[in-house]
């Protein structure tokens, strides 16, 4: 077998709930090996392996990224030590798929994708939804101007925690918790992905318990007059929807981030003159394809720019969110 058509060695740096999912689609992924699983003791990361078929157990994350086999680490640990683990793994020459948000702000997010670059290894954040092939087709209706000249794009995800959420990394500030980070960074890449760039400026209104945000709505204000509204939150009903809006019609795709079903996913095309029009997707999984989209861009030997420039811009408006939010609906400027 050449090097080329060699399935990627992987190697999962924490037992997080989320390493599950992304285990099991490393081993359904058609150019991917799941070599090891690193957690904080070794009895841990032994019983992972278990349960979940594992080549190896590390009882560190070091130990890990010490074995020359393993080619690519998924990092699933609190937004904070993202940073940390994912210059570590560029270091030792490992590519970097680090869980969302990229890191907790964009600075330090700024420093991790430049690591990578700076090492010669791929980066990429955990947004499946990106990788499914719904979303490629949305694309396509975008480009090929079906919509029209684009008006605006409305992004939507929440659900209730209820008043007593307990123990929560989602509620711990030190770990990069809140409703912008773990949800709003969904929708605003939604809006950045609609749109084609950043905006000019944002603004935002927020809701804070905990020490953290629970719920931010708010605008991505563009020149042009095209706007992006977003909605995340905590402490509302379960959503996750998605809204494009041209001058023609409108892309409604409902569970934009996860659709309800595996092997089932739709969106719908909305006109005013004729009626509605459905694309119906089959066999696609997500998580599956965002694995095989990495493995391909690590054989092709040409690190993909894109996706860490799409992290870093989506820590910057996510940045903005909080500022704005914390000054009460302020504009804050993204100014290069």
């Amino acid at each position: 077998m050449n090097e080329g058509s060699k399935p990627i060695r992987w190697g999962i740096l924490g037992t997080a709930k989320i390493a599950t999912k992304v285990g099991e689609a490393i081993h359904r992924a058609g150019n991917a090996h799941l070599a090891g699983i690193a957690s904080r003791g070794l009895e841990r990361a032994q019983e992972w392996s278990r349960q979940h078929n594992a080549d190896r157990a590390f009882g560190s994350y070091d130990d890990l990224l010490d074995d020359p086999e393993i080619e690519a680490v998924y990092i699933p640990l609190p937004p904070t030590l993202h940073g940390e683990w994912a210059i570590r793994a560029a270091e030792k020459g490992k590519h970097v798929l680090s869980e969302k948000p990229a890191e907790a702000n964009a600075a330090e997010t700024v420093k991790m994708t430049e690591a990578c670059r700076a090492c010669g290894v791929q980066f990429m954040d955990g947004v499946m939804w990106f990788h499914h092939d719904r979303t490629a087709a949305m694309r396509k209706v975008i480009d090929e101007g079906e919509l029209g000249d684009l008006r605006s794009a409305c992004a939507t995800f929440s659900f209730d925690m209820g008043p007593n959420p307990g123990k929560n990394i989602r509620l711990d500030p030190g770990l990069g918790g809140g409703a912008i980070g773990d949800l709003g960074y969904y929708c605003i890449g939604a809006c950045l992905w609609a749109f084609g760039g950043l905006p000019d400026r944002v603004s935002a209104a927020g809701t804070f318990r905990h020490g953290v945000d629970m719920h931010v709505s708010g605008v991505l204000h563009y020149a042009d007059g095209r706007n992006g509204l977003i909605d995340c939150a905590f402490d509302s009903a379960f959503r996750k929807d998605l809204d494009i809006v041209g001058n023609n019609a409108i892309l409604r795709c409902g569970h934009f981030t996860l659709p309800e079903e595996e092997d089932f996913a739709d969106f719908e095309i909305i006109r005013p003159s004729n009626g509605r029009s459905r694309h119906e997707f089959k066999d696609s999984v997500q998580e599956v394809r965002m694995i095989e989209h990495f493995g391909d861009a690590i054989r092709s030997g040409i690190l993909n720019t894109k996706w860490p420039a799409r992290a870093v811009e989506t820590m910057r408006v996510c940045d903005a969110f909080h500022e704005s939010a914390r000054r009460d609906m302020e504009p804050v400027s993204l100014d290069s």
